[in-house]
């Protein structure tokens, strides 16, 4: 008796995972149809199931979770050194233009011309090397990012998720599609996106 209970319990176990199977394909399928027809050409069917398949055991989800929170971290992690370059350049403007007025309290009337245009130079050098510097600050921020993308891609191709390789095409996501055009999650319950 306990053979038959053991057996009717892993055939409903199969078909529990057959049905959830089909839910998350269905989802899926609803996903692509929001795509215009030219890329809903390029998830097939098979692609489609195959990450339904990925989806049923949960590990996805938490490779994606734990993928989040190190993007999330990270996305704070440079938001926080750009804010800090920020109040350090706030600073400096304080303190130059400071310095500019006491020169300016001390100066004497027909030298005034004179210090201004210095102290014109001295302030466009300086918000030049501001700019430098954020600019520097906004490549490093893009540069981790493209890198993080390109860890999540890699680790998604690794665990087996279909249509998931790594690309360097700022244009297209991972799984050959367009950013503008990938799927938002319309369901917070089984997590499937077109980016992290």
């Amino acid at each position: 008796m306990e053979r038959y209970a053991g057996a009717l319990e892993e055939a409903m176990d199969g078909a529990r995972q057959q049905e959830r199977h089909y839910q998350l394909l269905s989802a899926l399928q609803g996903l692509v149809k929001e795509l215009p027809s030219s890329f809903q050409q390029r998830l097939s069917y098979t692609t489609l199931s195959d990450l339904a398949l990925a989806l049923l055991d949960g590990t996805v989800f938490e490779i994606v979770q734990g993928l989040l929170e190190i993007q999330h971290l990270t996305e704070k992690s440079l938001y926080n050194q750009r804010l800090r370059l920020q109040n350090e350049h706030r600073v400096l403007r304080q303190a130059l233009r400071q310095k500019h007025q006491e020169a300016q309290q001390a100066c004497r009337p027909h030298n005034l011309p004179v210090l201004q245009a210095a102290q014109q130079r001295e302030l466009e050098a300086v918000e030049h090397r501001i700019r430098e510097e954020q600019r520097a600050m906004d490549q490093k921020i893009v540069l981790e990012l493209d890198r993080k993308v390109a860890d999540q891609q890699s680790t998604l191709e690794k665990a087996g998720v279909a249509g998931f390789y790594v690309t360097t095409n700022p244009q297209v996501s991972a799984m050959g599609l367009p950013w503008d055009a990938c799927p938002q999650r319309p369901d917070p319950t089984w997590g499937f996106s077109g980016s992290l």
